[in-house]
Parts: C-alpha cells; structure tokens; sequence
C-alpha cells in the first residue's frame, strides 16, 4: 500500500491497537473506482469517513463525489461514468486517513521511507505555492504542499502536484547541442560556450548591438533574468523582454512601480466585494479561487468581467460576458455608473459611454461593500487594450476607494520588473522583437507556445543570423529555428529565487543533481559574460547575484505600484476577438510535458 509509513490508520492501530483483529467474519470488496488519471483508488480500504466527499463540496466547489447506499454497503463513489476533474483534485489524497485515495503518476514507484525530502516553490502561476519535493536515487518521484497559511495554506493545485512528471520527459536535454552544416551536434560545454560568444559578438560587431535580442521565460528565476539583463546591456543592448506573452505596451515608462497584486494574498480573502477582469481565475490560479470561494460562503459579493462564459463554481453577484474586444468598455459602464452614483466628476472619454443593466449591477454591488478590490486576470493583461483596462481599473478603484492588483501569470512575473528584464530606454519589448526581426536572438527557457503569436516568433527565429537558446528541453520547433541549444536545468536541479504577485521574496535549493550535463541557467549566463569579457560576472553563487538585485535577503521586495498614467482608448480592436485564453495545463515548457495532466479532461478542454 502506497500509503504505508504515513497512514493515520495504521499509525493508530500500532500505537493503541490489539496485536490481533477479534474481526472474525468475511470481509467485504468493494470495486475501485476510476477518478481520473491523477487519483488511485483501492476502495476497499476505505473507511468512510467522507473527508474527500466535503473536499469537492466545500472546497473545490462542486461535488464530484458522494456517499451511495447504507449501512455496511456504503460506498464512496463519482457520478456514474464521471471523473473527479477538479484543478485542485489531488488535494483529496492528503486528506484520505487511509490508502484508498493514492497518487496514480506515483503509484508503487517507492516507500515513503526511502524518499528524501527538500522545500521548494512552485514554478507555475504567480502565487508561489511552497512545496514538498520527494526524491529517490535524484529522481523526483512525488511533491506534496508545504503548509503556508499566507500563500497556498494546506492545498496544492493538480499544476503544482503532478507537474514534476515533466522533469523526466523524453524532451530533456542533457549535452549541448551545436547546430553544423544543418546537422546537430552534441559538444562539450566549452565548445558549446566559445560558439555562442563568438556568434554573439560576431552580430554585434556587424550588425550593431541593437540587432540582438534577449526574450526571457517569465518562469526563470530572478538571478537568470538579472544576469540575462546584465548580459544584453553589456553588449549594448536594451533589447530584453519577459513579457512574451503582452500585447499591449502603452503604459511602459509611465509606471509607478512594478504591478503587483496589490495587496497581501491573505488579504484577498479579506475583501467583501471583489471584481475580477478578464480572467477564468479557476484555470489561471487554483489556489485563488479556491480562497474567493471561500470568501463568498462568508458574504463576499463577487463580480466578473470576461469573455468566456466559464462555471466559476462561486456564486457571483454580477456577470457581464462580453466579446474580447468589448472588455474595455463594458468596464468603463462600471467606471461611469459607480462615479454618477457616487457624484464623482467623470473623465473626458467616459461622457459618451452609456451604461448597460450588467454594468449597473455590478456597480451597485461593488458600492454596497466597505472594502473592495479589482483583479486583472491574464487574459485583461494579455488583451491589446491591457493599457486601457488597468486604467479604467485605476479609475474605479479611486471612485470606490478601493485597491487594484494585477495577478501575475508566472512564477517571476514580479521578478522580472525587479531584475530590470524589460527594455529600460529605447530597447524593444517582447512583440516589437518578434514585428521586427533581430539577426541575432537569445532565448531563455521559452518556446513557441509561450509567446503571444508563436508563429511570427517563429518566422522572426528563422529570419535571424543567430538563435542561441537556453532550455531544459528541446521541441521539433525548436531544432528547426535554433543553431545552439544549451541544457539548464530545471527548477528542481538550481538555486534561485521567485517573487510572486504579492512581491514576497522565496528563495529555494536545487533538490536533486543537474541530468546529465546540464547546468543552471545563471551559471552559464555568468560564464557568457565572462568569455565576453563583460564586466559585473564575477559571483560565485546565486545568492550573490539575488544580493545584487535586492541589496539583501528582504521578506518583501520595494518599488511595486499599480499606478500609472496614460491615454483611455475605447475604440475596440478587432484583434481582441481572435484571442485565446492560456490552458491550464499549457502555460509553461515543464506542465505542458506532464503525462498525467495532459490526459484529464480539463486539458482535452478546448481554450
């Protein structure tokens, strides 16, 4: 049994219990039920204690499990034929006393005593979850949550649970590979290295520095991003960008700071009227959502903007689905009832907006309440008006008196405004690079699928001189438009730092060896830098490099501000119609590689 040496059971069986059972009379059997590809079941070790059944009732908000028949015929079971397909599934696992509920990916695979076991922080969505990583023989084999009430709690989502089955897909890199004479190769470090410098300098040297570019996962570390902004500035350019997934760039330079939440994480819980913009907040942030739900069983009024007509398995208190590219004035309705019913002066562009029965509920509701907040999902973020949403955010924040907070995509969406891993004069962000091809580009842990047009990336890739990329893993796209391929390593196998979207600093271990001959990220940026004789490369571990960014070891990082000033444009954009929110299960290189996942329904869903 899987659950052996951590079973509540037989841990009280062996502390208090009787050598020998006085149960003398035939047992019953009781069929296994299929949950999914995530949850293994051996009913007939259950001891009914329905904890998994109130989980999916009143957590995960929907009961996707029951107690069928009476006395000793009881049974846990699913609806018939249906699936537990829950985003925050796994957690029932935890809460089994017993081994009826256990790990499908994990299954067999060890004891629980042969595990080591080391801290970590989710690689994933901007909350930072803290986890448990189990490990045998370097191999993760499972990862649990670490309870932190301020962050993730007791829970974890199935993205942070079962993604580490991407660590061990056949897609890993684990040499060098140099592409010669339209073949790839695998070279040893040192070659790899002098090729990519002497490719780098020879760009720069015949093309201008400005005719490189860097594009940075918003996954990587803060140390990877800081040394990848160092590096491109030591060849003279300000071409970095890790937002590769925005569209919208009208308020760069005209920030007060980095956007952020906008308040604690716990907080969020705390607010009792909440406006969500553009954003599916279950298939964005499990864990969010799971705390808004909670929330609104104690009162809190909820209110949602977006384009999708998605079960939010909260109760909400208004709803406008609207066309992608009516997003910015359905919420400018909101702006203009709160202010007429507050007596507060309008701006300018607002006088010709009229005022529909949704939006006039959900201004209602948001007046109603004593402290509010208004959250900007992904999709309002990656909208070609993101400008003009968190604007009109701004302006009804101000109206209600209430706090406006961004929810970051990724694990270091913060972290990247820390690191300066955005252009910071006259360089060219994230779509500007891809519009406008360089002849040389540096790639840092992303691929095709993480940019906002993957295609044009793509196209743009194949037009340059060079494409260095630094990745765990390779794809068919890749070896098509790359000619080096560096192996790093992933967030399991490096030290590093995230700051998630309430800009709380969590720094983390490796907690296995590096695969094979990869190697972290910062430590081959930092021997770019040296083999390019650049200054400022000399750290010796990733702490100094964090130590240089943040001047320190702070809890919580300075200089986050939503604020910001700029022009409103309600005009719509035809090109919002045609976008696509981020699956769940496709948001970054190690989930999309995760065998498990991708074979649940919410990944066969279709965005």
């Amino acid at each position: 049994c899987d659950q052996g040496g951590e079973c509540q059971l037989q841990d009280l069986a062996v502390g208090y219990g009787d050598c020998k059972s006085r149960y003398e009379e035939e047992k019953r059997v009781v069929v296994n039920k299929n949950l999914g590809p995530l949850v293994s079941t051996d009913m007939t070790r259950c001891i009914n204690c329905t904890r998994c059944v109130r989980f999916t009732q009143e957590i995960a908000g929907n009961m996707e499990m029951g107690q069928a028949f009476r006395g000793d015929r009881a049974e846990i079971m699913p609806f018939i034929e249906k699936t537990v397909d829950s985003e925050i599934s796994g957690n029932i696992i935890d809460l089994c006393p017993v081994g009826a509920l256990t790990s499908k990916p994990f299954r067999y695979a060890a004891r629980t005593w042969e595990l080591s076991r080391r801290k970590s922080v989710s690689p994933h969505d901007g909350l930072g979850s803290n986890l448990i990583v189990q490990t045998k023989h370097d191999k993760v084999l499972r990862v649990l949550p670490l309870e932190n009430e301020d962050i993730n709690e007791c829970w974890l989502s199935d993205r942070d649970r079962y993604s580490y089955e991407g660590l061990n897909s056949a897609d890993r890199l684990t040499k060098p590979m140099v592409k010669q004479g339209g073949q790839w190769k695998e070279v040893e470090w040192n070659q790899a290295l002098d090729y990519v410098s002497h490719a780098l300098r020879g760009v720069a040297k015949e093309h201008g520095a400005d005719a490189v570019g860097a594009l940075v996962s918003p996954h990587a570390t803060l140390e990877e991003m800081a040394l990848a902004a160092k590096l491109m500035r030591g060849l003279g350019s300000d071409n970095i960008d890790f937002r590769l997934r925005q569209t919208d760039f009208s308020l760069d330079g005209k920030r007060k700071g980095a956007p952020f939440l906008g308040m604690k994480i716990a907080e969020v819980g705390q607010l009792d009227r909440v406006l969500v913009v553009g954003s599916t907040l279950r298939r964005e942030h499990p864990l969010l959502a799971q705390r808004l739900r909670q929330s609104a069983k104690r009162g809190t009024k909820i209110s949602v903007i977006h384009a999708a007509d998605d079960d939010w398995l909260i109760k909400l208190a208004g709803k406008a689905v609207v066309a992608s590219s009516q997003l910015p004035s359905t919420l400018a309705q909101v702006v203009k009832a709160a202010a007429e019913a507050k007596g507060v002066a309008l701006d300018a562009a607002l006088a010709g907006v009229s005022v529909s029965a949704e939006a006039k509920a959900i201004a209602d509701s948001l007046l109603s309440g004593r402290k509010a907040g208004i959250l900007l999902g992904n999709f309002a973020q990656q909208h070609p008006r993101a400008g003009t949403l968190q604007l009109l955010a701004q302006k009804l924040a101000e109206v209600l008196g209430a706090r406006v907070g961004l929810l970051g995509e990724a694990a270091n969406s913060v972290g990247g405004y820390v690191a300066k891993a955005l252009p910071q004069g006259n360089g060219l962000n994230a779509a500007a690079m891809v519009a406008q091809p360089r002849r040389g580009y540096v790639v840092l842990g992303a691929e095709l699928e993480d940019f906002a047009d993957g295609e044009r990336a793509k196209a743009a890739f194949q037009q340059a001189d060079s494409v260095i990329v630094l990745s765990p893993f390779k794809s068919a796209a890749m070896l098509e438009y790359a000619d080096a391929i560096l192996p790093v390593s992933p967030f399991t196998e490096t030290s590093g730092t995230f700051i998630n979207m309430e800009g709380r600093v969590q720094s983390f271990q490796a907690v296995t060896k590096p695969l094979g001959d990869t190697r972290p990220a910062w430590k081959v940026l930092r021997v770019l830098g040296n083999l390019l004789k650049l200054e400022g490369f000399e750290q010796e571990s990733s702490e100094d490099v964090r130590a240089e960014v943040l001047g320190g070891t702070p809890e919580f990082v300075a200089g986050l501000d939503n604020g910001a000033t700029g022009t409103i444009d309600l005009a719509p954009n035809p090109a919002a119609d045609a976008m696509k929110a981020v699956p769940l299960y496709g948001a970054d290189p190690l989930v999309r590689r995760a065998a498990s996942l991708q074979k649940t329904r919410i990944a066969m869903e279709k965005s």
